[in-house]
């Protein structure tokens, strides 16, 4: 399993969207959650709020992240549809469309 993390700045005033939009996902569509995770095993959200503004952080274990977000791009399930539409709302990122390339771990520490 390789770990990975990426975080998405939320646009303006979108704060409580994304609350909803998690709990959402937790939530009424946990269901079509599980079922969408085809390759991810584990994800964590994280919300952080700056001076700079509000960011998601998202952790998660998948055998081939580039996979997950390949498949996602492109998927037509009515689950998938939605969330990249939730994503576009808030943070104005298409998910359908190449991201780039994904972040590179530079430091793993755990304590033996």
């Amino acid at each position: 399993m390789i770990e990975n993390a990426f975080f998405v700045p939320l646009l303006p005033n979108k704060k409580e969207a994304a609350l909803e939009f998690t709990t959402a996902m937790m939530g009424e569509r946990l269901a079509e959650f599980n079922k969408a995770q085809t390759t991810v095993t584990k994800e964590s959200w994280f919300l952080q709020e700056t001076p700079h503004g509000d960011f998601l952080i998202v952790y998660y274990h998948s055998p081939d992240p580039d996979k997950v977000h390949a498949a996602l791009a492109v998927s037509e399930e009515p689950f998938d549809v939605w969330f990249r539409g939730q994503i576009l709302e808030l943070t104005g990122i298409d998910i359908s469309t190449p991201l780039g390339n994904l972040p590179r771990q530079v430091l793993a520490w755990s304590k033996a």
